[in-house]
Formats: C-alpha cells, sequence, structure tokens
C-alpha cells in the first residue's frame, strides 16, 4: 500500500494509509461521507476532503473504481477490474452481480462509435430485502 501511494505522488499520511486499508478487500462499496464516518473517529483531523482527493487520484490511476450507481453518491470498489453492480432499490445497498458472461469486450466498434469502456448497472431488490419484503407479507 505504502508503494502504491508513493507511485501516485501522494504524501504517506496515516489518513491516506487508513483510506487504502479500509478499502483494501472491501466488498461493500462505501461512498466517500461512510470512509469518512467510519475513520474519523481514529483520526480526528481527518477531513472530507482528504477522503475525497485520496479517492479521485486511486481512481483516475485505475487502482479502484468509481461507481455512480446512484445518483445521490459516488461509491468505490477496490476491485478495478470490470464487472457489473446492482443497486437495491429498498435498503440502497450496492453489491458486486456476476452477470455471467457480457458479449461486449472494449474496445468494440458499435455504428462506427469506438467504445472503450463501458458499465453496467442493475436495479431492483437484494435478497435480504426480498426477504423482509415476503415475511411481511405472510
Amino acid at each position: 500500500m505504502i508503494k502504491k501511494l508513493k507511485k501516485l505522488g501522494l504524501k504517506l499520511t496515516p489518513q491516506r494509509l487508513a483510506i487504502l486499508n479500509l478499502l483494501e478487500g472491501n466488498t461493500k462499496h462505501p461512498s466517500a461521507e461512510e470512509i469518512y464516518k467510519q475513520l474519523k473517529p481514529q483520526y480526528p483531523s481527518l477531513s472530507l476532503a482528504t477522503v475525497y482527493n485520496t479517492l479521485e487520484v486511486l481512481a483516475r490511476a485505475g487502482e479502484l473504481q468509481e461507481i455512480r450507481i446512484n445518483a445521490d453518491k459516488r461509491h468505490f470498489d477496490p476491485n478495478p477490474a470490470p464487472h457489473t453492480h446492482f443497486l437495491c432499490r429498498i435498503c440502497e445497498s450496492v453489491h458486486d452481480l456476476d452477470a455471467g458472461p457480457i458479449e461486449i469486450q472494449a474496445p468494440y466498434n458499435i455504428n462506427g462509435y469506438l467504445v472503450e469502456e463501458f458499465t453496467l448497472y442493475f436495479y431492483g431488490i437484494c435478497p435480504g430485502c426480498l426477504e423482509r419484503e415476503r415475511s411481511k407479507n405472510q
């Protein structure tokens, strides 16, 4: 992680290392605000701007994926490999969704348009919320 920050030209601060540690292997797709709230008690000098700046630098460098599945929040995924995401319309949680093989692979030409990258989002109800809905209706 230290090499990653140095490679990107970021100053090595305890706050930035904490952000990387929190993201490492995280599958909850946290927003910058959620990361800030989680780390602020341990790092009182942490600012929301530091969280956003660190995440944006990491996203631009291809070290993580910015997910704009929800118009109200930007979520971040430490897995930069192309994959699909699912937003639950009830609890608003974001999940990785294995949608099986997707035929289009970038770069791809569609009617003269050169597609260099693409994003695919799914929306609906997650298994937990679906189960709660079913339980309420019984």
